[in-house]
């Protein structure tokens, strides 16, 4: 059995779903699937989730919601027309955007992550309505109803561990397809609650665990995940298999495929993965798959770069010698909710870096008034000019020069390097250049794996 999920460009208009649909069927170990909210038609066109959250906000301001139920209710009924549904069919997509406004809700994050998750909801509903209507056997299910219960707060949700239970004992006959939406669960409570990233990835990540599957396919706008940027390296290889911790680096420090965090249900269910492009059905895509009896194609698997960190310097002499000087620092950063990346240290310095996009200017501020008030560096410096990029691949681990290997070809680039840090399992080596630098690192490293060093082999 496969679970499939499609991505919101994968179900934005009527073409996207006959597409979709013709996948479902050309395979009958497709038997559950999630589904994602419309997403763009065009460049200029609004997400049904944007439209969404408007909705949310005009409810909370008391404002008439008119025009935006009716935007949202046409993108439904578009794609119901294409296949000949008739509106009284629709009427339960109305009537469940309609009623979104008069539900109760505890405060104003729980109506936001209600009226957000009804863009995937609605769009299983029409999955399944559709696919009814052309004599595909087909029943949309209800999170609520099936069990899928989360924990966390309103718009960022952790499955909980009673859902796996709970999906595990759902009943389904062999001759129908399970339609889910993606994106939400219910708390303990009985509220919609979101996950905050790669939600619908998480949702098919979950639903491949819960029903041991064989296979999560993950269709996408992508032929294959490539083994770096092709914004910033012309035709990068695309990579046939990669394994999750692989994975989870690359998309770690800017694979945009996958959140890191999507994976970890399927990961901790073995679920091999397969992401494959909803308009080319036909390639074979990439496949992520576990560790075990896994032999690398090339020494590198891929390499990502982000360009939105930032650093916190430290120099004390005889920093080595204090005792609980790290300690103080962490103390400090968690009083002010604030997480950090990586902390790579030397004998009289300290380096933090952050995702700056999690931090304020205000608290970069007060944890550097705070560090400097109590911890009393001789010298303590911002660094907000700061990019990382990840050089990933399970064929590292045991090959020697692979330091000189990424050193060299940045180093000719006249390239200078900040950081540079190799992580515990010797699958990836991290390095930090000023943002500036980075694409220019990117393929200067991938030409030298990719290009220079396979032809002298």
């Amino acid at each position: 059995m496969k679970v499939i999920k499609f991505g919101g460009s994968s179900l934005a208009n009527g073409d996207a779903f006959a597409q979709a649909i013709s996948i479902i069927q050309a395979d009958d170990e497709r038997r559950v699937v999630v589904t994602s909210a419309p997403g763009k038609r065009f460049d200029d066109d609004i997400k049904v989730t944007d439209l969404l959250i408007n909705f949310a906000k005009l409810t909370i301001n008391g404002h008439n919601t008119q025009d935006v139920v009716a935007s949202i209710f046409g993108r439904y009924q578009s794609i119901g027309h294409h296949f000949h549904v008739q509106d009284n069919d629709l009427q339960a997509i109305h009537d469940q955007l309609v009623a979104l406004p008069k539900q109760h809700y505890p405060n104003n994050d729980y109506l936001m992550a209600a009226f957000k998750a009804h863009g995937e909801r609605l769009n299983a509903m029409l999955m399944a309505i559709i696919l009814n209507h052309q004599g595909i056997k087909a029943r949309f299910i209800d999170p609520l109803d099936a069990g899928l219960r989360v924990t966390g707060t309103p718009n960022n949700a952790v499955v909980s561990p009673e859902a796996y239970i709970n999906l595990s004992n759902l009943q389904y006959s062999d001759d129908e397809r399970l339609i889910f939406p993606g994106f939400y669960g219910y708390s303990l409570s009985g509220y919609i609650a979101t996950f905050s990233r790669g939600g619908s990835d998480v949702t098919g990540a979950i639903l491949a665990r819960a029903f041991h599957a064989d296979m999560y396919e993950n269709f996408t706008d992508v032929d294959a995940i490539y083994s770096a940027n092709p914004k910033f390296v012309q035709d990068p290889l695309p990579i046939q298999r990669m394994t999750y911790r692989e994975m989870r680096e690359l998309s770690y420090a800017g694979f945009s495929v996958f959140h890191d965090e999507a994976l970890i249900p399927a990961i901790q269910g073995q679920i091999p993965i397969n992401v494959k492009n909803t308009w080319h059905p036909e390639k074979p895509g990439t496949f992520i798959v576990p560790e075990k009896n896994f032999k690398p194609d090339h020494i590198m698997t891929g390499i990502a770069s982000g360009r939105h960190f930032s650093a916190l310097y430290l120099h004390k002499y005889l920093l080595n010698k204090e005792n609980g000087f790290t300690l103080r620092i962490l103390q400090i950063l968690d009083r002010n909710g604030v997480s950090y990346e990586h902390m790579p240290s030397g004998i009289d310095d300290i380096t933090i870096i952050f995702d700056r996009n999690k931090l304020s200017d205000e608290q970069v501020d007060i944890v550097c008034s705070e560090i400097q008030s109590e911890v009393n560096p001789d010298r303590l410096e911002w660094i907000e000019d700061y990019a990382i990029i990840m050089v990933v691949g399970e064929g590292m681990a045991n090959r020697v020069g692979v330091m000189r290997d990424i050193v060299v070809p940045v180093a000719e680039n006249n390239i200078s390097l900040s950081m540079v840090n190799q992580g515990s399992s010797e699958i990836s080596i991290m390095i930090g250049t000023h943002r500036k630098d980075a694409i220019n690192a990117v393929r200067a490293i991938y030409d030298y794996f990719f290009n220079q060093l396979e032809d002298e082999q």
